[in-house]
């Protein structure tokens, strides 16, 4: 019966199925795999034939027959699924399943304007040629299904409208290299490029979103991360939601310092009017971010920040939840709320605190993230001014409310402000960090801008990249790697396009970068330890020092050779200061492993040279770029062996890394009895980490009284995050049983790399 169906071409022509093709290719994706049967594939398949079906549908029910037979026992039908995929999106890509030679190829991409012309020019028939050798098609089959799903769906240059894919994985790969290092002498150039596209295209570099999707286009704009801040104005607030607008279109996640504007209530014209608070400008700033979809790529998306001392903040801490009306929530955006020592120890001694409008207590404002002796002395000195405008409430309820809002929504996170000003590469006097990211892990001075060409404002862009910890062999392997990413990120800095002056300036003055982890679940079970009972915390501590050693050492190298970034002296590494003079000593209680590296060598080199980057490292989420990589995401524990990934492209599974063989070792999120284990190991990371950290808190109301975590449980955590020198906490996860084995992306994704 199935052999008198008829099928439908990719031109249109009709003939009889041929059964043994679609065998011939079945057979072909699953060599050298376990568990998987080509046959059980077939017949599931082959059930959902019809007459005059297309040739395309039947690669698709193919895929997707392999694609549903993932589990535990049977992980290797990922890498089935993922070759039939790889096979199908070459031939709607090239007609044929061998890709073109790789000149051909940009040349048409570049004539139909899907590629940037710069490739052609600066690039020489020889030179296509040796980098058309350097390509291996055949690294497109240690992709897993969710990785080619992504890659379908986010970074293959493609027609969104139509469908129509123009690109494989491997020429991604090559074509991004070719870009970010094509101002480079020709004596050296190919062989970067050749030596980038191994770490990328091997899994041992993970690139971020938008340097995927938009590296090689004629779209230049490739930073994960924009921190706007704005002032108390109207002139300012209009300006940061022109540049809201501008960065969600280009496919970058946004951080909102809205901390300054005035309370409601505040006399405006000496008192002509008053003022109307917070509400109505946050809700400007979320039409903002919500009126761009990022070209398909990810919806817009934005975390705002205020401190827990501001006036209004009883009324900005349930912005988020369900209840209440429209009116007064602001809901699609989320939201970072800041504290400090003072904050936390009034919390601990059962006292009070007040709560002021920024713009009625002079300099208290700007010492909340300059100077954390003036910022006490100041506040305390307003506390007790009986002519200024303030509220008194017990520092329990508002840190109850915080804790509870954060718990009931996920998405209220914490910035410690003076952690991300006292053990920070920059001056706080000088350049202060006043604001996070959407996904926390960004610290990097900004200034607000006066207008949308403000030459004095800065928004702080940040560029972002990871080192795959599970692909690595030994740590000595990041010191090619960290000379890799340094030197191609730093390029991408003068490669890109800025929309906005303050952006252009910022880069150039402070040249930031980000480099992260992911993989960590997957590299602690392969190294025999885990999170939750201090046998990783030796590791980590070695891995984290080696990471930023080496960082540092390639970013002295670049400076010896281009020069330090502009504002080098506004950096801390200026004063000879480096991670390990600043950190939080209470780590040293439960870590007491030594340095292993030549840091006061490199503390002389990097007081005469300089760095070429003020910033390093930063550790983000890694959520999409982990399946490109069939990667555990960032540091996080897994919620199950086999992941859920819901996308827009459907429900996609992956299996954590080496399941068969690892299973006992890897420790699973909700088998972690509390966030003390994890804690430790992010305060570990954190005293290397020059930014800050993407890091959660989990909970099962199962494992307390009632089915109810405790407020004190709350407290505590946050307490004890602050004790570790936490500088920044992401999600607040709660166990619901319903999304084991989910992990659940940030909204947007933008900055998860």
């Amino acid at each position: 019966m199935q052999q008198d169906l008829m099928v439908t071409k990719r031109d249109g022509r009709r003939e009889k199925i041929d059964l043994e093709k679609i065998h011939r290719v079945v057979i072909w994706a699953a060599q050298g795999l376990d568990n998987v049967s080509p046959s059980e594939v077939e017949l599931k398949a082959h059930l959902q034939f019809y007459d005059g079906i297309k040739t395309s549908d039947i690669h698709e029910t193919l895929i997707k027959s392999a694609a549903d037979l993932i589990s535990e026992s049977a992980p290797d039908y990922q890498y089935l699924a993922a070759r039939l995929a790889i096979f199908h999106l070459r031939k709607r890509a090239f007609g044929v399943f061998e890709p073109p030679h790789l000149q051909a190829h940009v040349a048409g991409m570049v004539e139909s304007k899907r590629y940037d012309r710069h490739l052609l020019e600066d690039y020489s028939a020889q030179d296509w040629d040796t980098l058309n050798s350097y390509l291996v098609h055949d690294r497109d089959m240690n992709f897993s299904y969710v990785a080619v799903k992504q890659l379908e769906g986010k970074y293959l240059v493609q027609n969104r409208v139509t469908g129509d894919i123009y690109e494989s994985p491997q020429i991604l790969y090559m074509l991004v290299a070719a870009c970010l290092f094509a101002n480079y002498p020709a004596e050296t150039r190919l062989d970067y490029v050749r030596r980038f596209y191994d770490a990328t295209s091997l899994f041992k570099l993970s690139l971020p979103t938008p340097i995927m999707a938009g590296v090689r286009t004629p779209t230049r704009q490739f930073s994960s991360c924009v921190l706007i801040e704005c002032d108390d104005s109207l002139d300012s607030i209009n300006a940061t939601a022109g540049a809201i607008v501008k960065y969600v279109s280009q496919r970058a996640g946004i951080g909102i310092n809205a901390g300054q504007i005035r309370a409601i209530g505040s006399p405006i014209r000496n008192g002509e009017a008053f003022h109307t608070g917070c509400i109505p400008f946050y809700k400007h700033f979320q039409t903002a971010v919500k009126s761009c979809s990022q070209g398909g790529v990810r919806g817009g998306a934005a975390t705002l920040f205020y401190p827990l001392w501001h006036l209004e903040v009883e009324s900005l801490l349930v912005l988020k939840n369900n209840r209440g009306v429209e009116e007064n929530r602001v809901r699609h955006i989320d939201y970072g709320v800041q504290l400090n020592k003072l904050m936390y120890q009034r919390l601990i001694k059962g006292e009070n605190l007040t709560l002021f409008s920024p713009h009625e207590v002079p300099g208290l404002y700007d010492a909340f993230f300059a100077d954390q002796a003036e910022f006490e002395r100041l506040y305390v000195k307003y506390e007790q001014d009986p002519s200024i405008r303030k509220k008194t409430i017990k520092a329990v309820e508002l840190f109850g409310l915080l804790a509870s809002e954060r718990a009931s929504t996920g998405r209220i996170y914490i910035q410690n402000v003076d952690h991300c000003n006292t053990h920070s590469p920059f001056d706080p006097k000088v350049a202060p960090v006043k604001q996070s990211n959407l996904c926390l892990e960004i610290a990097l001075p900004t200034k607000p801008l006066r207008d949308v060409n403000d030459p004095n404002g800065e928004i702080a862009l940040c560029t972002l990249s990871a080192f795959n910890l599970g692909a690595l062999a030994n740590l000595d392997e990041l010191e090619n790697l960290s000379d890799l990413i340094v030197r191609a990120l730093d390029n991408l800095l003068d490669y890109q396009d800025y929309p906005i002056l303050a952006a252009h300036n910022a880069t150039n003055w402070r040249r930031t970068l980000g480099v992260g982890v992911t993989n960590f679940a997957y590299y602690l079970a392969k190294n025999g330890v885990r999170y939750s009972d201090g046998s990783a915390n030796g590791l980590v501590h070695r891995t984290f020092e080696a990471i930023q050693y080496y960082l540092l050492k390639a970013s002295n190298q670049l400076a010896k050779e281009r020069g330090a970034c502009p504002k080098f002296d506004e950096t801390t590494y200026s004063k000879g200061l480096l991670p390990i003079d600043t950190y939080k000593r209470e780590i040293d209680e439960f870590c007491d492993e030594p340095l292993h590296y030549f840091w006061e060598t490199l503390r002389e080199d990097i007081k005469e040279f300089g760095l070429r980057n003020s910033t390093l490292t930063a550790l983000m989420p890694c959520e999409t770029s982990s399946q490109i990589t069939n990667s555990t995401n960032g540091i996080e524990p897994p919620r199950g062996y086999v992941s859920v990934k819901a996308s827009k492209d459907g429900i996609m599974k992956q299996v954590v890394p080496e399941y068969l063989e690892l299973k006992q070792q890897y420790e699973l999120l909700w088998s972690i009895p509390n966030n003390e284990g994890y804690l430790q190991l992010v305060g570990i990371m954190q005293k290397f980490v020059d930014q800050a950290i993407s890091s959660n808190t989990n909970y099962d109301p199962s494992k307390f009284p009632g089915d109810k975590v405790p407020m004190k449980q709350l407290l505590k955590d946050l307490l004890t995050a602050y004790k570790y020198g936490i500088k920044t906490l992401y999600y607040h996860n709660t166990r619901d049983g319903a999304s084991d084995g989910q992990d659940d992306g940030c909204e947007g994704g933008a900055c998860k790399l």
